[in-house]
C-alpha cells in the first residue's frame, strides 16, 4: 500500500531511496539494496518491526536481516542527503536538540542507566537515544538528521572521570554540525541543556542557544563598573 502514492515531486519513494544511496560514496551494492529493502518493508509492516516480522515481508531471513544490521551504515549521512529532497530553499530553518527515554527492564541490555523520564517526572532505569534534528519553520515540520544512543555513566566515566552527559550531546552536536546547512543559525533545547557547559559549546558551533532556564535562576549582571566610595559593602 506504501508504493500506491506519490510524494511531493511525483516519484516513487523507493525511486528517491535508490538514488539517494547512489551519492553515498563507499557503499557497497549489497548493502544499498538491503537497505533499499529494508525501506520499503518497514513502511509496508504494519506490525512490530523485528526480524521475524521482517523476514515475512521480504526475501531476507531473520539470519540475513541480523548480520545485515551488525554492518556499519551512515544514517546521518543518508538523512542529510534526503532532507535536500524535501527542504525548500527559502524556508526559515532552526536545529533542535533533545532526548527521548525508552523503559527497559533487565541486565545486560548495552545502555542501561538512569535517565530522566518526562512522562514519570523522575529518573528511571531504561535505555535514552540523543537526537539531532532540522525543523522547518515555514512548514511546521522537522527532519531527524541523526539519534544516537546515550552512553552509559560508568562508560563516560571510563575514557574521563569529569565527562558527563552534556559532553557526550555537544559531541553529537559537533559532528554532525556540517551537515546542517548554513543558513541555520539558531539551536533549540529544553530546560535541561540551559548550562554554561552545553552553551558555551553551542556558541563554539557558531550557533545560538534557544532554551528554558531555571524557575530559580537568576538573570541579574554583576557590575563591573568604578564604585562609589560610600560606607557599607558595595552592591553588586
Amino acid at each position: 500500500m506504501w508504493v500506491s502514492n506519490l510524494n511531493s515531486t511525483g516519484e516513487w519513494p523507493v525511486t528517491i531511496v535508490n538514488q539517494i544511496l547512489k551519492q553515498m560514496p563507499g557503499l557497497a551494492k549489497p548493502q544499498a539494496k538491503f537497505i533499499e529493502v529494508l525501506i520499503s518493508t518497514i513502511l509496508a509492516l504494519r506490525r512490530r518491526v523485528n526480524y521475524r516480522n521482517l523476514s515475512r515481508y521480504c526475501d531476507y531471513s531473520e539470519r540475513t536481516l541480523a548480520r545485515q544490521f551488525q554492518r556499519q551504515f551512515d544514517w546521518p549521512m543518508f538523512n542529510h542527503l534526503a532532507m535536500r529532497n524535501v527542504l525548500n530553499p527559502g524556508s526559515n530553518l532552526i536545529a533542535a536538540q533533545d532526548a527521548t527515554f525508552i523503559p527497559k527492564s533487565g541486565k545486560k541490555t548495552y545502555g542501561l542507566d538512569h535517565f530522566f523520564n518526562s512522562c514519570a517526572g523522575r529518573a528511571e532505569c531504561g535505555l535514552e537515544v540523543s537526537t539531532l534534528a532540522l525543523v522547518d519553520l515555514s512548514r511546521n515540520s522537522a527532519y531527524t538528521l541523526a539519534a544516537t544512543q546515550t552512553a552509559p555513566q560508568q562508560e563516560l566515566a571510563k575514557a574521563d572521570k569529569e565527562q558527563s552527559r552534556v559532553d557526550f550531546y555537544l559531541a553529537q552536536l559537533r559532528q554532525h554540525r556540517p551537515m546542517l546547512p548554513t543558513s541555520v543559525k539558531y539551536l533549540a533545547a529544553d530546560g535541561f541543556y540551559a548550562k554554561q557547559k552545553y552553551v558555551d559549546g553551542v556558541r563554539a558551533c557558531q550557533l545560538h542557544l534557544i532554551t528554558r532556564l531555571r524557575v530559580d535562576a537568576n538573570l541579574r549582571y554583576l557590575y563591573n563598573g568604578p564604585r562609589l566610595k560610600r560606607r557599607g559593602r558595595p552592591k553588586l
